[in-house]
């Protein structure tokens, strides 16, 4: 309905007939259609059931007035719904009249299974629909009957025969925003989609009519305050007790009515009401709480029902409850600090909240990166304390405070063959013939964050001296050298001289890094 938003079934029907119509375009086999044909006898069945009820709904209005004593007004009402249930089957009687002429137009149907011979003509379709104007008629009985049930419930509804531009679901779409009613819903369409195109429009129909015998209905006492449901409930002090505490409650009787339906609200916000029984459910929050953790707050809740003779009447009381302070657990392998600019990833629970937890988390002095689990996050510190903001359902929790660390330097260290050379004790002449550089981060870094721990020794110069003369010299870009060429040239009281240029780190996101090491020079003495 064009003054009313579309319910998520009527959205549904007509995303249903947009994929319809779609798939009928590509010229599908008949027996894909006939699946479409199944669509409409689905459509066709809510309708009988809908004017089922419709009717009985009707039939209780009757025994409603006749119980009150055939009043005036209730008789005028009573007529009304009538008259509203009279003009429901003519329109539903036209649309049947229709989709029985299109089946007969495009071959008819076989007597004995009922199967629909001509589920592509399109011909046919746009014959009676378009050129004999069929659809321009049906659009003004359809548009007709919403003002006619307009009128005489005083509820407003809108159109249901729309032409695109004045649709919520074609208005924005480029190829049908300029269409009419009827190219929008009988051009180059296939029998296959016309059938459950109608169907849908007749679904509407006895929906409205059902919303207006309901409005005709509550105008004459229809539901008025019967209490035929009695129910014990218990009311606690609390609904948290301590072991060895003493439990207290007050237990009382409720009544409700069967024949009515009340509109529940809470703080103004209606809610959902179940058999009388209205649903509260809503995100606890606060801000200040006293030295045991409480937080003091209430919400008004409402109820308001249709009294004979009309009379809306509203109960209202304000409910008290107590917020707990959630506790806030980190669950990290170092969690007193997090190291800068590192993936430190935590694990953040808050274990009162169960299954109610659903977290989002925002951080003052780093960037986060939401992990594949409830309450993970990898967080990456930019600035010499963090502030992690813990939130759920978008209600902020907390704020967790974390001290950052800078990462230790590697440790370089400089082995040959394997094994680690003793720089103090030397290396017999003439020398190694390879020598290794490794670049070993801090044993805590290793454990903590081994994503973050990988290190490399990128650039590095070796010189075979001999006193303060150099007599060959090697810059290296690889973790280890060849020295066969040093071999000729060395003798014992030489020395071979590392100076360490660039270390690279590789981080969680295995992107690179340079690490300031300042000047580191290694010298191996050859004995």
């Amino acid at each position: 309905m064009a003054s009313e938003k579309l319910s998520p079934r009527q959205r549904m029907i007509g995303m249903m007939y947009l994929v319809l119509t779609a798939l009928l375009a590509l010229q599908l086999s008949n027996s894909v259609l006939e699946k479409f044909i199944l669509i409409n006898k689905s459509l066709e069945g809510d309708i009988r059931r809908e004017e089922i009820k419709n009717s009985e709904t009707l039939a209780h209005i009757s025994t409603i007035v006749r119980e009150s004593g055939n009043r005036e007004s209730d008789v005028e009402v009573l007529k009304k719904a009538t008259n509203v249930r009279k003009n429901t089957r003519k329109v539903i009687a036209f649309i049947d009249t229709l989709k029985a002429e299109l089946i007969e137009r495009t071959g008819g149907a076989d007597k004995e299974t009922g199967r629909i011979y001509g589920l592509k003509d399109e011909t046919e379709v746009a014959s009676l629909m378009m050129n004999n104007n069929k659809a321009n008629e049906i659009k003004n009985l359809l548009n007709g009957y919403m003002e006619y049930i307009s009128n005489e419930t005083g509820k407003k509804y809108g159109p249901i025969a729309l032409d695109a531009r004045d649709s919520e679901l074609f208005r924005e779409d480029p190829n049908q925003a300029s269409k009419n009613f009827a190219q929008l819903n009988f051009e180059k369409t296939p029998l296959a989609a016309a059938l459950p195109t109608l169907s849908r429009l007749g679904l509407e129909v006895v929906r409205v009519e059902a919303s207006s015998l309901e409005e005709l209905a509550r105008s004459i006492g229809a539901e008025d305050i019967k209490f035929d449901k009695i129910i014990p409930i218990v009311k606690p002090q609390s609904n948290i007790v301590v072991a060895g505490g003493e439990y207290k409650a007050d237990l009382l009787l409720t009544a409700s009515s069967s024949g009515i339906d009340p509109i529940m609200s809470i703080d103004g916000k209606e809610i959902t009401v179940d058999n009388g029984v209205g649903k509260v459910s809503f995100i606890a929050s606060a801000k200040n709480y006293d030295r045991e953790g409480l937080a003091k707050k209430t919400f008004e809740a409402a109820i308001k029902v249709r009294q004979s003779g009309g009379d809306d009447t509203t109960f209202t009381q304000q409910i008290t409850y107590f917020v707990t302070k959630p506790v806030i657990q980190v669950q990290a392998a170092a969690v007193q600090a997090l190291y800068l600019n590192c993936g430190n990833e935590l694990n953040i629970q808050v274990p009162i909240l169960g299954e109610q937890y659903n977290p989002s988390f925002t951080a003052n002095g780093a960037t986060i990166v939401p992990g594949q689990g409830k309450g993970l996050v990898t967080v990456i510190p930019k600035a010499p304390e963090v502030k992690l903001n813990v939130y759920s359902n978008n209600n902020l929790l907390g704020t967790q405070t974390f001290k950052v660390r800078t990462l230790p330097k590697p440790e370089i260290r400089v082995t040959s063959r394997g094994k680690e050379v003793n720089e103090k004790k030397g290396i017999p002449a003439p020398g190694p013939t390879t020598l290794e550089l490794r670049a070993i981060a801090d044993k805590s870094l290793r454990e903590f964050l081994p994503k973050d721990a990988r290190y490399r020794v990128a650039k590095w110069e070796v010189t075979l001296a001999r006193g303060s003369r150099p007599l060959k010299a090697k810059r290296v870009d690889a973790a280890e050298v060849n020295l066969n060429d040093f071999i000729p040239l060395a003798r014992e009281g030489d020395r071979l001289v590392i100076e360490v240029e660039k270390v690279e780190r590789l981080n969680f996101r295995n992107e690179i890094e340079t690490v300031e090491m300042g000047t580191i020079i290694h010298t191996i003495p050859l004995t």
